[in-house]
């Protein structure tokens, strides 16, 4: 059988390291999940096509670059780093950007959150057994 490849993977160049390839993939997915949320934000708020098509493709270039990193990181890293980084951008969007005003009790919440993804993002990963 043979494989048809219509979109090519994307590599990382030779010799980076794979924190450096995981590190860039989070922020890429994280930039292309916000770029595609305020599009749906602006698509919500004035129907314009305009933030429709761009928000579209970024969820499908999101995809693409989702799916390349995962040559080189594991899900969990690449999926929790991604996330705290796009939860920080909402966060800052929505108050530069919407004037959204959220209490200290949520501003609380929302620290805890991020320390308690941060630590599963950074912390040392525990042993494992090799199954070769």
């Amino acid at each position: 059988m043979v494989s048809v490849e219509l979109v090519p993977m994307i590599k990382a160049p030779q010799g980076w390291p794979v924190a450096l390839v995981a590190t860039t993939a989070m922020v890429a997915l994280a930039a292309l999940d916000l770029a595609g949320a305020v599009a749906a934000k602006e698509w919500a708020e004035h129907r314009s096509w305009w933030p429709m098509l761009l928000g579209l493709l970024a969820f499908g270039v999101l995809f693409w670059v989702y799916a390349s990193s995962l040559q080189y990181a594991e899900l969990a890293l690449v999926t929790m780093g991604w996330i705290v980084m796009l939860q920080v951008g909402l966060v800052v969007v929505d108050r530069v950007r919407y004037g959204v005003e959220l209490p200290a009790g949520k501003w609380v919440a929302v620290v805890v959150l991020l320390a308690a993804q941060a630590y599963l993002v950074l912390a040392p990963a525990a042993s494992r057994t090799s199954a070769s």
